[in-house]
C-alpha cells in the first residue's frame, strides 16, 4: 500500500519565508521546511494498481503555468481546539481550476470524490492544547506575512512514509 498526495512544491525563497514564522508559538509541531506545500488532493492509501491508475490520469491532465501568492495565516479549529496552523493561498482561478481537474482525475481513477471543501494552503504546524491567548497573540503578529508571487509550472503525485521523525515525503512523478 502506498499513501499518497498530489501537491505543489514552493520556491525556496517561499519556503525559507515560511520557515521564519516557525517559532514561538507553544504546543506548535512545526512542519519541516522541506515538507511545506500546497495539497491539491490527499488520495490515502491505495495499492499499487490503483497508484499507477492514478499516474496514468494525472498525465492526462492538461493545464497552463500560472502565478500563486500566499498571504496571512489561518487555522484550522478555534481556540483551544485549533489543531493546525497553516499559511493562506490567495485566490486563484486557475489553482481552482488546476485542482477540479486534478479531482476529477482521482475519481476517474476509481476513488471517492473528496467530501472537504479545498481551501487552499501551506501547513506550518500541529497544534496540541494551544493556548488561546497566545494564539491569538501569534495570529495577530504575523498575519500580514505575505511571499510572491511565484510560478506554479509543475505539479507533483508524492508518497507520504510515516515514521517516527515525523513524515518522509518521496515525489513519486511530476507533471
Amino acid at each position: 500500500m502506498l499513501r499518497l498526495f498530489v501537491a505543489l512544491s514552493l520556491p525556496d525563497g517561499v519556503v525559507a519565508r515560511l520557515a521564519m514564522l516557525c517559532s514561538g508559538l507553544p504546543g506548535a509541531t512545526w512542519v519541516a521546511p522541506a515538507n511545506m506545500h500546497i495539497t491539491l488532493r490527499f488520495i490515502g492509501e491505495v495499492d499499487e494498481d490503483v497508484a499507477e491508475e492514478i499516474d496514468h490520469r494525472l498525465r492526462a491532465v492538461v493545464w497552463q503555468p500560472f502565478d500563486l501568492t500566499l498571504a496571512g495565516l489561518g487555522l484550522f479549529g478555534e481556540g483551544a481546539k485549533a489543531h493546525a496552523l497553516w499559511a493562506a493561498v490567495q485566490p486563484s482561478p486557475q489553482l481552482a481550476h488546476l485542482q477540479a481537474k486534478i479531482e476529477s482525475a482521482v475519481v476517474r481513477a476509481g476513488l471517492p470524490p473528496e467530501t472537504r471543501k479545498f481551501t487552499p494552503h501551506v501547513t506550518l504546524a500541529r497544534l496540541t492544547k494551544p493556548q488561546p491567548a497566545r494564539l491569538q497573540s501569534f495570529m495577530v503578529g504575523n498575519n500580514l506575512f505575505s511571499a510572491g508571487p511565484f510560478r506554479v509550472e509543475q505539479l507533483t503525485l508524492f508518497e507520504s512514509r510515516l515514521g517516527r521523525g515525523g513524515p518522509v515525503y518521496i515525489s513519486l512523478a511530476d507533471y
